[in-house]
This record gives structure tokens, sequence and C-alpha cells, in this order.
């Protein structure tokens, strides 16, 4: 049984785990970095403990001073969050060893899926659509040139310990690929402490489509349905939208069967997302699997009526899925932007410090999750999300509204963000018509 649960994470997403738990009677302690002292969430938690100095390597990523914080608070689990030890298998089997709960999937699950050659290989034994690739590492610069030549270019050699857009990199000919390959291995050994490298065929102009899955302990999975996160600058989601515009239901329930059929092959327990690619002719091929909640579960959550943090703690403590498929539909579309502290007149230049004046747009369906406060100062350390819009309305055309007006209504000062950049997207034919693709952030209106 869980009483008691510590947060190894900081800002919206922290303020987010201390809100569930709350609600189902749990206890939180919340870490934090000497930064982050005046967090406006910590005055929420049971306890708070100073886990050290603002660089993430001593504080939000440094394991040994958060299983000295758990232990010193005498807590039962650890919720991760998202980022910084969401998805380090290491740290998952530490937590076990101490006799702590990790609130996410199995170590094995995060390992073999961490792993996007294994994960691949998974995919295919589930009869998940995938693209031609190297079926495994790829050595040397003569054995890329061959396979690329079998498989056909464009290919994307990818690092097989990275994800979330990093770790990737694309060629389109012998010559690009051959002064590419040991560079890509090097960074892949710097990066992810993983020299391995495969290679995989090239979608090019694909959306970002991906489905949220949840499972328990007792061998129960259901899929929460899709989610579209196409709109994306360098690998980077920035708008993301519930159900994805344009699928025939046919198409939309082939992806969804997909994810569940890979999540059964492995066992596969607490929330996770599985990503596709879409290509233009509405085919559809694996990604990868993030074994975390994502940033984006939100959207989710407003059209299924579905509190996924809520269900992540109530798996870890053995409770049984009494979510049945049959019964989990999508009411409406919801809209998440993701705000950031970022100039996009400056090549989205950082913009940290103090905000000296916040106010927070409001209305009949908008939610508004977030840390920041008037009088909040933005570290330069971390991640420059600041809060996340979201938006819920019956049909697509309200959510893109409302979302819009919205926007216009945050008062944000001096911080530069990116507020801009969405109102801008929201109005854009291709968005507003749903034919946006991962590139056109790039291609359409940063010329």
């Amino acid at each position: 049984m869980i009483s008691r649960v510590l947060i190894a994470n900081r800002g919206e997403i922290a303020l987010r785990i201390i809100r569930a738990c709350k609600e189902l009677g749990l206890e939180t302690v919340a870490v934090y970095s000497e930064v982050d002292r005046d967090a406006s969430y910590l005055h929420l938690a049971d306890d708070r403990i100073c886990i050290g100095p603002p660089p993430s390597t001593e504080s939000y990523l440094n394991i040994p001073r958060i299983i000295a914080a758990a232990e010193i608070s005498d807590v039962d689990a650890i919720h991760p969050g998202y980022g910084f030890l969401a998805e380090n298998a290491h740290f998952a089997e530490i937590c076990g060893d101490c006799n702590i709960t990790f609130i996410g999937p199995t170590v094995e699950n995060m390992r073999v899926l961490g792993d996007k050659i294994q994960a691949k290989a998974l995919a295919k034994q589930a009869d998940v659509p995938t693209t031609p690739d190297s079926d495994g590492a790829v050595e040397t610069i003569e054995d890329a040139v061959r396979i690329a030549n079998e498989i056909g270019y464009p290919v994307a050699l990818k690092a097989a310990a990275g994800g979330g857009g990093r770790g990737i990199r694309f060629a389109h000919n012998a010559a690009t690929l051959q002064n590419m390959f040991n560079q890509a291995q090097t960074e892949a050994q710097v990066s992810f402490n993983d020299g391995r490298v495969f290679m995989e065929k090239c979608i090019e102009n694909f959306r970002h489509i991906e489905v949220q899955i949840l499972g328990d302990n007792h061998g129960n999975v259901v899929h929460l349905w899709e989610r579209e996160c196409s709109v994306q600058r360098r690998n980077q989601k920035v708008i993301e939208q519930t159900p994805a515009p344009g699928l025939s239901q046919e198409l939309r329930e082939n992806i969804c069967e997909a994810s569940d059929r890979l999540a059964r092959e492995v066992g596969y327990r607490n929330a996770g997302t599985v990503e596709y690619m879409l290509d233009e002719a509405d085919n559809f091929y694996f990604l990868e699997v993030n074994t975390r909640i994502q940033v984006e579960h939100c959207i989710t959550e407003m059209v299924t009526g579905i509190d996924l943090v809520k269900w992540q703690l109530r798996v870890a403590m053995g409770e049984k899925l009494s979510l049945k498929q049959e019964d989990i539909k999508q009411e409406g579309t919801a809209i998440e932007c993701r705000i950031n502290a970022e100039d996009p007149s400056r090549n989205f230049m950082p913009s940290p410090g103090r905000v000296d004046a916040f106010v927070a747009p409001g209305g009949f369906g908008v939610r508004w999750d977030s840390h920041v406060y008037q009088g909040y100062t933005i570290p330069p350390t971390y991640d420059s999300m600041v809060g996340k819009l979201i938006v819920h309305r019956p049909t697509r055309p309200e959510a893109i509204a409302v979302t819009k007006r919205a926007l216009d209504e945050f008062v944000i000062e001096p911080t530069k963000t990116t507020i801009p950049l969405c109102r801008e997207i929201l109005s854009h034919e291709k968005f507003v018509n749903g034919q946006w693709d991962t590139k056109m952030i790039e291609r359409d209106l940063m010329g």
C-alpha cells in the first residue's frame, strides 16, 4: 500500500502530481533545487527537501540525493513525472532495491522499450507496421552504405538509446551518410553512453500520431485513443490535439489496436505512449514508445474524462483497471499549446528572468497547467516551458477559436514567449484544415 509519495520532478508536472495525490488522500514530499526554493507548489506538499544546487546533475538527475531524500522522508513511492529520471531503468531498479515503489512501468519494460533496436524488434513480433531497417545495429560505414542501398534513400540514422527527437540524422545520398556516420556514433556515445546506431527508411513529410496506453499489474491493457503531435519545431512538440483530424475511424482503430498488441507483447504496466509516423497515403509505422506520462497527457484526460495521473498512482498501488475498452470514448476536441519562455523573433532565444506581470486566461473549456505566478523568476537552468494551455470544446473549430481567444488573454511580462507562434499556427490554413506535418514550422512559417 502507498501512503506517502516523493515527487522527483519540478514545475507544472510536480504540481499536477501533488494535486492527484491529495485527491487520493496520499501525503506528498516535494524535492527542489536551490533555484526552485520559491516554487509555488512547495507549500502544497506535506514535506519539502532541498536536493542540491541548480544544475540537474546535482539535483533532479542525482539519484543518490533523491534516494536519500526518499529515505529521510520515509516515503513508500516515487513519482518521476516526465523528463529527468522518468525513463531511467537504473533509477527504477534502485527504487525497487530500496523497497520504494517506482510509479511507472517495470524495469524490464523500460529497458527493452528504451532500446530502440529492441523496441522495433518487439513491434515486428506484435505485427505492428514498421519501416524497412537495418535489423540491428550498424557497425561500419561500409555496412551503412550497403544497407541504405538496399532499403533506399532517404534514410534516418538513429541512436539506439535516443528518443524524443534526439540522436537522429538524415541522409539523402551515400556521400552524406559516409560523412555523418562516425560523428553519429560518437554523439550517441557521448549523449547516451551507448554508441550503437541503427538505420531505417526515412518517411518524409509525416504526421506524428501517438496512442495513450495504460496497463495494470493483472495483465489488463487499454488504450485511450490517439493524439496528433505533428506541430513540432526541431522535433520538439509545440501544439497537440485529439482526436487527430482527418483520420477514418478504421485507421484510428487500427493504430490503437496495434498499440494494444505491442503493450501486451511486453506485458506493459502503468501509463505509456506508442508513437507512429503517418505518411501521405495514410500508412502508419512504428516510431518509439515513451515509458512515462507525457507532457500532453492532459488533452487525453479532457476528451475521455479519465485522470491519467490518478490511474498511475492506483496501478502502482496494485489496483486492477476498472476501465473497459468499450467504455472509453472521445468526447469533443482538445488542443494543447506549450507556452515556452523563448523569443520566436530572435531564433527562439531563451527568456529567463522575473515575471513582473502575469494573468492566466480563463473561461469555459479552458485549463491552464503551470507553476508560474506574478513575481516568479524563470530560471535559465531547465526546460523553458512555463505552462500548458489546454482547451476542450465539442468541435474542433470551436476548440481552435477558444484557444486563440485564450492566447489573446495572456499577460506575461516582460518575458518573451511562444504565444505569438501558437497564434500564427492556429490561424494557418493548413492547421485549420488538419493538413500539418512535422516539418511545416520550418518549411511554411520560418522560411
